[in-house]
């Protein structure tokens, strides 16, 4: 028995019950924690926690790894429920036309964008994706990220979208931290179906969907639901078909305009919707009591300089908000979840217990992994984070930009060692 025994935290952050898959509302400010705190797992996943003025009967110390973790705290790992790290190359050329003074969508109007991802992803070769992916993914993981959700949407063809759901699953056989698979061919019209979207949608909901489930390369289905991209009635028809499939829905919405599409989603019983910069009344409303996660993304807002997400009106209407990274080679390059935090309370004003508990527990819910991951509860899988020594769980989004991480656990086996594993 492989066992891990984490002992003298300065805390124990995240020690939700067993049962609570998500916490919303005026609960998000409650982190449950116990001071001065031991952590023990066998097998990667976590039997017991308790105080050091109880320190656990362990018997046989055979095969235990004891890590010192004084005045560190122990958090569980981040999950990160929306990016698109597959892909075949950056954009820095767009960056540089951003700071110019070009939006998102003047830059797609010229054949940028989302286009030019998929132009660049069409042609090149599987290995060479699972090799870049796997790259960002590695990096992730030093940065705390034990579980990620990654969707398709560059290849905007039967062919390319595929190829990246099977990029994807490769993914899931080499490395770590659990991996969730989204089909997003509905990112973009392509260029063969400028004069066809009805043809474009049909290829979606009567070709791709079906393949997709028959391989069993993906867990949901999304579109993005915007001005110039997809309708809700469109984003509807294809929800609607991924259902049949056995393919929850995720929604990429608000980002730019309201359309109606939030109300639309959570009739569909979408997991998740996601973005939510530009909020209505109705849009609210519709989320409010519904099981549906409202998902942020505030370092793709400060990419594009555009509007953050009301992150307080969301909580304050009784909502579990979650939070992801975006990571894409578009509007945010950067899978660091600690960023992500940072920017949660510095901008949306969570409060440092609501962000922590949206990237983790809501977060993990957001890609159905809260009976796995997203607390310290006993059960769960031994993926955690040790933080070098802090004065507080407030000073990690405070002190942005520096890297407070010590050592990062998944499944009770470090992916990076620091000193307390020393």
């Amino acid at each position: 028995m492989r066992r891990l025994l984490i002992t003298n935290a300065k805390a124990l952050v995240g020690v939700h019950p067993a049962g609570v898959e998500r916490v919303a509302g005026p609960s998000m400010a409650v982190l449950p924690t116990i001071a001065a705190g031991w952590l023990l797992a066998e097998d990667g996943l976590i039997t017991a926690v308790g105080s050091m003025a109880a320190p656990p009967p362990l018997g046989d110390r055979h095969g235990l790894t004891v890590i010192d973790a004084d005045g560190r705290l122990v958090l569980p790992g981040w999950c990160d429920p929306h990016t698109h790290v597959v892909f075949a190359a950056p954009r820095e050329e767009e960056f540089v036309d951003k700071v110019r003074g070009l939006s998102y969508q003047d830059i797609a109007a010229r054949g940028g964008g989302i286009l030019n991802s998929a132009r660049k992803l069409r042609a090149m070769p599987e290995d060479a994706l699972v090799e870049q992916a796997t790259g960002r993914l590695r990096d992730m993981m030093r940065q705390g990220t034990v579980a990620v959700e990654i969707k398709s949407g560059y290849g905007l063809s039967a062919e390319s979208e595929l190829k990246m759901l099977r990029v994807m699953k490769r993914l899931k056989e080499v490395l770590p931290l659990r991996i969730k698979a989204t089909l997003l061919a509905a990112h973009a019209l392509p260029p063969e179906f400028a004069d066809d979207r009805t043809g474009y949608v049909r290829m979606i909901t009567e070709e791709l969907l079906p393949q997709v489930a028959a391989e069993g390369l993906a867990d949901y289905t999304d579109v993005f639901c915007e001005t110039g991209y997809f309708t809700v009635a469109e984003m509807e028809r294809i929800l609607e078909a991924g259902l049949r499939h056995g393919l929850a829905g995720k929604v990429h919405v608000n980002q730019f305009t309201s359309l109606g599409g939030i109300a639309a989603a959570v009739r569909q019983g979408a997991r998740s919707v996601d973005h939510l910069e530009v909020m209505a009344e109705d849009d609210l409303a519709a989320l409010a009591g519904s099981a549906t996660i409202p998902t942020l993304l505030p370092s793709c807002s400060f990419f594009l300089r555009i509007p953050y997400a009301p992150a307080r009106a969301l909580v304050d209407r009784g909502c579990a908000v979650a939070l992801a990274s975006d990571h894409n080679p578009g509007s945010t390059p950067s899978g660091n979840m600690n960023l992500v935090l940072s920017l949660a309370c510095i901008q949306l004003r969570l409060l440092p217990e609501e962000a922590v508990n949206a990237a983790t527990l809501n977060a993990a819910a957001a890609m159905d992994l809260a009976g796995e991951l997203g607390s310290l509860t006993p059960g769960k899988r031994a993926s955690l984070l040790i933080t070098r020594k802090v004065p507080s769980l407030a000073y990690l989004p405070y002190a942005f930009g520096t890297d407070h991480l010590d050592t990062v656990i998944i499944d009770g086996i470090p992916v990076r060692a620091g000193d307390a594993l020393a």
